[in-house]
């Protein structure tokens, strides 16, 4: 028995993302499939209760070398995991569902919280968000186009 055959899009290894549904209109990502699910730089991570469910409230920083635009954001936990970092660390992380605007495309996304200050990126987009329709080339950037100037500028820090 064959899948059925669905449209791919090609993404490049990094591209420009936007998350509408914690306002933030862009942030540059990896794109990872050696990762099983997505990852975004949090902190002032803190745990709560509502209506008998586990939230989080976090904040997020969406430029890499600035710490302008910060977002607070409240979402339910969907899962705690132990993750593996690309160094071997082992570390139980807490796990939010987002919506990923990516190359027009949205998909749902399981992405842990982490201290990603020292990565490359604020983001990491895994491989069970892109096996919603995303092939990637590694040989590819921003397929999906460049942030506008000023996102560009403020995510360099000027």
């Amino acid at each position: 028995m064959t899948e059925p055959i669905h449209s791919t899009t090609i993404a490049g290894w990094r591209e420009w993302v936007s998350l509408p549904g914690i306002d933030v209109p862009w942030v540059k990502a990896k794109l990872d499939t050696g990762a099983r699910s997505s990852a975004i730089h949090a902190f002032d991570v803190e745990g709560f209760r509502q209506k008998g469910a586990d939230w989080v409230r976090f904040k997020v920083r969406p430029w890499q070398l600035s710490e302008e635009d910060a977002v607070t954001v409240e979402r339910p936990v969907h899962d705690r995991r132990r993750v593996r970092s690309s160094s071997g660390h082992v570390e139980e992380r807490i796990v939010v569902m987002l919506d990923v605007v990516m190359i027009g495309h949205t998909v749902t996304a399981e992405v842990t919280l982490s201290n990603r200050d020292q990565m490359g990126f604020r983001m990491l987009i895994g491989r069970e968000a892109l096996r919603q329709g995303f092939m990637v080339d590694s040989a590819r950037s921003f397929v999906g186009g460049r942030a506008p100037r000023p996102a560009r500028r403020r995510n360099r820090g000027k």
